[in-house]
């Protein structure tokens, strides 16, 4: 019997498709865990009232309570995998919404600077656990010709928590009290408040339940949302069986496998060099200047009007959002290193042009020049959303076999919180210091970034799970796939599209 077979009337096709809508919704859900990431990057800092009653933190404190927030992440990274393996990606989500819940609170009713910068910290801790339990639920939930696209809208959805900072502290610009800033606060809470409301009836990863011993429960789950219910379904019995043999071929490596594996293989070296490096880049490209100092920047080029600032701010994360979500729907169309390689160069071009027009403003003090740096920074985020927003998560997940794929995980999120904390602690002492002058040394690291992702940056676009690792390993470490896909019957990644195709 075909795979047409197991959905034969238009009916149950319908049927089917509306479970895929639901599924969709619960991963909409898990989606916006990234909001919270996203609402980090805020625009407090542009309030006055918000200056006034701090004492306008300057230089190692306003790089701490900009830095706070990763640093709390940074606490929570060794415990968070271990949480997400022993007690389900549900639980870790909802376990860190509800850090972040309280985190929230103490924010906003902070009397002190010091309070404020404890709850960051919290909100910190907690988004650790969410954000490495969201990313794996909604690989493993998705339809399998739907996954690639929606892992890439997570990190895109960054802009979203952006989004709503920007316009929240435009709106209570306005409110000539603290509760300028304290709405904001509480804001940054909203998605975790919805999954705590709502997760406990989403479906848990089959995956995880799978290595738990819970063979039925996954099964129903892959078959209710992937085949309208069918559990003989020829796309749900591969599913399940590829599953179930992955996780057997983990236990077996277990106890050889450890963080060392990384660097025991010329191919797991090799994607080391990859995703390290891209897990830097996407830090320090010369985003972290807008996305946490922005009121900075405008200051220096003249621009000091509070709802100017807020309202560019807000436009700008707009302008993100789109760029990011249109970017990842594209992804298997133009493939990773195109790709990585055209927001390197935009980058480089329009950071360069900005660098230049901040000099002009400085020595001529002309409004054009400022109306040009700011007309850069716009072009200059639409080439880093190309890439950087939309890819660093999913391309790092596709060239990780699974035996190593979240030790590597681990590390790559790792990277990322040493190099936004690094770069929160250096960006302000240096704009301070130096001025438009300070933009010289990100022009210079952006050449480098161009000349690194083309040597280095490998396409896996169209490819299966077994070539890509050819791509790293030639024979090295492939034979485990072969003999896995020997064993899991003859439906095929192809026949999977077919199938999606003909009745979604």
């Amino acid at each position: 019997m075909g795979a047409g077979a197991a959905v034969a009337s238009p009916g149950q096709a319908a049927y089917l498709h509306l479970r895929l809508v639901v599924l969709n919704a619960w991963i909409c859900l898990l989606l916006i865990t990234s909001y919270s990431n996203g609402y980090d990057g805020n625009g407090l800092l542009s309030l006055q009232n918000f200056e006034n009653f701090f004492h306008h933190p300057q230089g190692g404190k306003l790089g701490l309570f900009n830095a706070i927030q990763n640093i709390g992440s940074l606490a929570g990274l060794p415990a968070a995998p271990y949480l997400t393996d022993w007690a389900g990606r549900r639980y870790a989500i909802l376990f860190g919404a509800a850090i972040m819940c309280v985190g929230a609170a103490i924010q906003a009713s902070s009397q002190d600077l010091a309070q404020f910068i404890i709850a960051r910290f919290l909100m910190g801790f907690g988004l650790t656990f969410a954000t490495n339990a969201a990313p794996c639920l909604v690989t493993e939930l998705a339809y399998p010709t739907q996954r690639a696209q929606l892992t890439s809208c997570y990190n895109s959805l960054w802009y979203s928590g952006a989004i709503v900072a920007a316009w929240a502290t435009f709106g209570t610009f306005y409110i000539k009290n603290t509760w300028s800033w304290r709405v904001p606060s509480l804001l940054q809470a909203l998605p975790s408040v919805l999954q705590l409301c709502l997760l406990w009836w989403c479906p848990e990863s089959p995956r995880w339940l799978i290595s738990k011993g819970r063979y039925d429960e996954a099964l129903n789950i892959l078959a209710y949302y992937h085949a309208n219910g069918n559990i003989d379904d020829p796309l749900v019995q591969f599913e399940f069986k590829e599953i179930k043999e992955a996780i057997e071929l983990d236990r077996e490596i277990a106890l050889n496998v450890g963080y060392k594996s990384l660097f025991m293989t010329k191919g797991n070296r090799k994607r080391m060099r990859i995703f390290v490096a891209i897990a830097f880049f996407s830090q320090w490209s010369g985003n972290g200047l807008v996305s946490y100092y922005l009121n900075k920047v405008f200051d220096s080029i003249g621009i000091t009007n509070t709802t100017i600032q807020l309202l560019i701010n807000g436009i700008l994360q707009i302008w993100n959002l789109a760029w990011a979500l249109g970017s990842s729907f594209v992804c298997d169309r133009y493939g990773r290193r195109s790709m990585f390689i055209t927001s390197c160069a935009g980058m480089l071009l329009f950071f360069t042009l900005q660098t230049i027009c901040s000099a002009r403003f400085a020595i001529a003090g002309t409004a054009s020049a400022a109306h040009a740096v700011i007309a850069f920074i716009f072009l200059f985020y639409a080439a880093y959303d190309i890439a950087f927003t939309p890819l660093i998560v999913s391309y790092t997940v596709e060239i990780l076999p699974y035996q190593i794929r979240a030790k590597g995980f681990n590390i790559f999120n790792f990277t990322i919180s040493c190099a936004i904390i690094f770069n929160q602690y250096i960006n302000p002492i240096a704009l301070a210091h130096l001025q438009w002058k300070y933009y010289i040394f990100y022009d210079a690291w952006l050449a480098f970034e161009l000349v690194y992702c083309y040597l280095f940056v490998i396409e896996t676009k169209n490819r299966t799970l077994e070539e890509t690792a050819m791509l790293f390993d030639g024979e090295e470490n492939v034979d485990y796939l072969q003999n896995r896909v020997t064993k899991a019957d003859s439906f095929s990644e192809k026949d999977e599209k077919a199938y999606h195709e003909e009745h979604v």
